[in-house]
């Protein structure tokens, strides 16, 4: 998932691994990257043991906070998978020369991401011309962030009319509720919480339909992909199995309470994420809407929006070379 952080990215950061420890022999066991409080089908396999069967080897799962470290752990060679990093992290973390491919979606959530307006203010998509001059609580650097550029553009708010304030979703929640901000963008609990106290401007259809996807993605460094094709292939089809024993209910009740003990999260609270987040099937993945196109030319997109906001010094000319869709076509034939 998507989390709070600066948009700075320095390859080979130092960084302290929580869970498990590292890859101890990269020919015997490999580390993935996943979160917490982030309930996904996958994390049933997690916990019955069928990715380490299915490649034949010992997989270690290790829980990040942030996108950004996950990067910077596949650079220093502790991570070899990361399951559901955001766009906004991962594109830049190729935009300024980590060389890592997209090889699955992992999720994708429009309604788990998004800004909302106190109610006082009485602002909703026909008046939001009225947020100009208005102040802000963004979580810089991540979807939510991206989305807030994406939404201002569509309504015509100019970004140096408003105030903007770097905050986790949680506070800025909170400084919703306390009116110390006129709107707050955020996702997960963070965004349930704002809705408390106020309202969306777009839905999640709305916001597609502008073209503004949120989705997270499956990433690994092209050097590990293009030396264990095999493997990721195998990795990505024990995904795939557990996406559609959750979208099809053969997974049932039992499934969705292995995922949330998985993820740290009680039942209910796991459900209240889940409805929010939909899981790709491989062909739908593999599309054209998807990473068979769009992809690339939306993570354009993002890296512009963040080269003209200054958060990063520059983009890629295209990120079709970060989509390797190789392991999932594989991936369907096992």
């Amino acid at each position: 998932m998507i989390r709070t952080t600066t948009i700075g990215f320095a390859a080979g950061v130092a960084m302290t691994l929580s869970g498990q420890a590292a890859i101890a022999d990269g020919h015997e066991e490999i580390t993935v990257a996943y979160f917490l409080e982030w309930p996904m089908p996958f994390l049933a396999a997690k916990a019955s043991g069928a990715f380490d069967e299915a490649l034949g080897k010992k997989v270690n799962w290790v829980s990040f906070e942030t996108g950004t470290a996950m990067s910077a752990a596949m650079a220093s060679g502790d991570v070899q998978i990361a399951v559901s990093q955001g766009v906004p992290p991962f594109v830049v973390a190729t935009s300024g020369g980590q060389d890592l491919q997209i090889i699955d979606v992992a999720v994708s959530y429009s309604e788990n991401d998004n800004c909302v307006v106190h109610a006082d203010l009485e602002i909703d998509k026909a008046s939001a011309g009225e947020l100009a001059g208005k102040k802000v609580a963004v979580p810089l650097g991540t979807a939510a962030h991206y989305g807030f550029l994406r939404q201002m553009a569509h309504f015509g708010v100019p970004l140096e009319s408003l105030q903007v304030v770097d905050m986790a979703p949680p506070e800025g929640a909170a400084a919703l509720s306390q009116k110390a901000v006129d709107f707050a963008c955020g996702y997960g609990g963070g965004l349930t919480r704002m809705k408390e106290y106020g309202n969306v401007l777009l839905t999640g259809a709305e916001k597609e339909e502008v073209g503004i996807l949120v989705f997270d993605v499956i990433s690994a460094p092209a050097s590990y992909i293009a030396e264990n094709g095999d493997e990721v292939a195998r990795f990505l089809s024990v995904v795939t199995r557990e996406n559609e024993r959750y979208n099809s209910g053969a997974g049932g009740e039992e499934m969705i309470e292995v995922v949330a003990k998985e993820a740290g999260m009680d039942v209910p609270a796991a459900k209240d994420a889940l409805s929010g987040m939909k899981m790709l099937p491989a062909d739908v993945a593999l599309s054209d809407a998807w990473l068979g196109g769009n992809a690339a030319s939306f993570m354009k997109g993002v890296a512009d929006v963040f080269v003209e906001a200054g958060s990063i010094d520059s983009a890629l000319d295209s990120y079709e070379g970060t989509i390797n869709t190789g392991p999932l076509e594989a991936a369907r034939g096992m």
